[in-house]
């Protein structure tokens, strides 16, 4: 098996940026579709009841969680964006995590859009969610929440697995566990 040499930073961070601008304008593009074409809280089947379009607006998280706190939202997605921008920078020259987190920043960058700029105002603005799949779970969302969840499960795979950051390779799950173990016995003994 060939072992690709890592990334340098600017192919990592070059990578992040135009997959996060390419999400952030497919996710901004089907909210401006969605806000035009559709009516409020009315379905639209598109694959009888497994897909429909309904349009609403969310001031929370998922489920509409947290509704009056929207800002805490809002700070938590400019945090999380920001760790993937650093991370852009400072660590990532893995072309699979380069990826990932561009696909995840593009997804965050959509929805805090979302609550800077939407009504009813700066950092407290509502999510333009129109995707339900009634038949896999009771939400509503939108492409950037398609990308994040994605994304996450693809970062939860890759530290599972132990694909490094760095592009240095994999190391396997139970290795860095048995390593532990080793240098304890090690301590011991010495």
């Amino acid at each position: 098996m060939t072992v690709r040499a890592p990334l340098r930073t600017a192919a990592a961070s070059t990578t992040i940026a135009i997959l996060a601008v390419l999400v952030l304008a497919a996710d901004q593009f089907a909210k401006h579709l969605a806000l035009t074409s559709l009516e409020f809280q009315t379905p639209v089947p598109v694959l009888g009841e497994a897909l429909q379009w309904y349009l609403v607006l969310n001031p929370g998280a998922a489920f509409s969680i947290g509704e009056g706190v929207t800002w805490i939202f809002t700070i938590a997605l400019a945090v999380v964006a920001g760790v993937i921008v650093w991370m852009a920078f400072a660590r990532v020259r893995s072309r699979i995590w380069a990826v990932v987190l561009g696909l995840l920043l593009g997804g965050v960058l959509g929805n805090l859009t979302d609550r800077l700029l939407r009504e009813p105002g700066f950092a407290v603005g509502h999510v333009v969610d129109f995707i339900s799949t009634p038949w896999m779970m009771p939400a509503i969302y939108n492409v950037a929440d398609v990308f994040i969840v994605s994304s996450m499960i693809t970062v939860a795979a890759l530290t599972l697995f132990g694909v490094a950051l760095d592009g240095t390779g994999r190391r396997p799950a139970g290795e860095a566990a048995a390593e532990a173990v080793a240098d304890t016995d090690a301590a011991r003994e010495g």
